[in-house]
């Protein structure tokens, strides 16, 4: 089993920053993608941010220039750096990890999530 524990969310003004990370726990033979989403009340999840094996990252288009995502596979961690923070971006954000597991299944988890509040 992987657990994925998210940190870094919270409260901050419009225009700030926040870094929010993930880290995979348990036996891992490989990660393929990392992904964040975030849910907003009263609408759906919806995709952040990718990064691929092989370095390819994707964005949603409300997030480009602002969001960047970076993964340490040594440490089994994936990272959101988010800039210039705007209201909207208000949503509970959920790191999602593609992976290959014991004894050779390739399988989907999600994190618990963690709230990014954007208000003054």
């Amino acid at each position: 089993q992987v657990r994925l524990q998210e940190s870094g969310g919270g409260l901050v003004q419009p225009g700030g920053s926040l870094r929010l990370s993930c880290a995979a726990s348990g036996t891992i033979f490989n990660i393929y993608n990392w992904y964040w989403y975030r849910q907003a009340p009263g609408k759906q999840r919806e995709l952040v941010a990718a990064h691929t094996k092989n370095g390819g990252t994707n964005y949603a288009d409300s997030v480009k220039g602002r969001f960047t995502i970076s993964r340490d596979d040594a440490k089994n961690m994936v990272s959101l750096q988010m800039n210039n923070l705007k209201p909207e971006d208000t949503a509970v954000y959920f790191c999602d990890v593609d992976v290959l597991v014991p004894p050779g299944y390739r399988k989907e988890f999600w994190g618990q999530g963690t709230q990014v509040t954007v208000s003054s």
